[in-house]
């Protein structure tokens, strides 16, 4: 991927706001594949990275763009119905601007040049739409060009020696014939037979 090619996560986005949609409120408390969150977490985090991306992909960056991941256990907003679908689509929005995927920017207080944020993005809504998904027992099949996307992401991160960081868990196995989304699901330190 170039500065000037561009992913339009707007059918990724919409992905996971059909899954969000579909979790009834008695699924909050449940646990998911990403420790240490209930799905009312998991929702959470989706809600303030969709902010995060979305003000990172226009520039506008402050404190949406300065606060770390990992600072605090997400907690799920009151009006996280209304909420996530609508800072989910601004999100695919900000990135639909080629000026988003050029230059510098930040996100989770990193700064980090527009293009890597912008495939960042697309990897966590790949992934934790995943983890909603198996969470909540609902189907799942990602946007064919996303999940490529984060499939490239996760396989180049596992092969740059000791860029992992604290981001993923150790790789998981998984056949080479396996379905992409389970190859990325495996890179991403998920276990693909694993229920949550």
């Amino acid at each position: 991927m170039t500065g000037t090619t561009l992913l339009d996560l707007g059918p990724q986005a919409r992905i996971v706001a059909r899954l969000a949609a579909g979790v009834p409120d008695a699924r909050l408390a449940d646990p998911t594949p990403c420790p240490d969150y209930a799905v009312g977490n998991l929702l959470g985090h989706l809600s303030g990275l969709a902010v995060a991306f979305r003000d990172a992909g226009r520039k506008d960056l402050g404190p949406t763009t300065d606060t770390a991941p990992d600072t605090a256990v997400p907690a799920l907003p009151a009006d996280w119905r209304e909420e996530l679908p609508r800072v989910l689509g601004e999100l695919a929005e900000a990135w639909t601007d080629p000026a988003a995927w050029t230059g510098m920017t930040r996100a989770g207080g990193v700064d980090l040049p527009g293009e890597i944020a912008g495939l960042v993005a697309v990897n966590e809504l790949v992934i934790h739409g995943w983890d909603l998904a198996r969470a909540t027992g609902q189907a799942y099949a990602p946007d064919q060009a996303a999940l490529e996307t984060s499939y490239g992401f996760l396989l180049a991160a596992a092969e740059e020696e000791g860029s992992r960081g604290d981001i993923f868990g150790p790789v998981v196995p998984v056949p080479d014939d396996a379905p992409l989304l389970d190859r990325a699901v495996g890179l991403s330190g998920r276990d693909p037979d694993r229920p949550s």
